[in-house]
């Protein structure tokens, strides 16, 4: 089974779509099968989240993120820094992703 990602932040331009490279790039690394990595606003993402299989975001938006998490279908991934291959990867480690969703 393929993840789809969701990558959100407060417009949904620049640093979600970083966010969004840095995430394909980590998934790669892990050699996980993804299907579909989306970036866009906070607004979109909340509404949405739970089509996605992981959802990444900064961490100061976690709470906005927490009726996706409690349905149990959507691993939610708050994030310190959106830009960090390093914090990506240890957090989809430490949630089994990588094993999760291994090609």
């Amino acid at each position: 089974m393929a993840a789809k990602i969701l990558c959100a932040c407060a417009n949904g331009s620049g640093t979600s779509l970083m966010m969004q490279l840095t995430v394909e790039r980590v998934a790669k690394k892990l050699n996980m099968d993804v299907s579909q990595v989306h970036h866009c606003a906070l607004a979109e993402g909340t509404s949405t989240a739970t089509n996605f299989d992981i959802a990444c975001f900064p961490r100061n938006f976690e709470n906005m993120f927490k009726s996706a998490a409690d349905t149990g279908k959507v691993v939610c991934i708050p994030l310190k820094n959106v830009l960090s291959d390093k914090e990506i990867e240890e957090k989809f480690v430490e949630a089994g992703l990588d094993k999760k969703f291994a090609k």
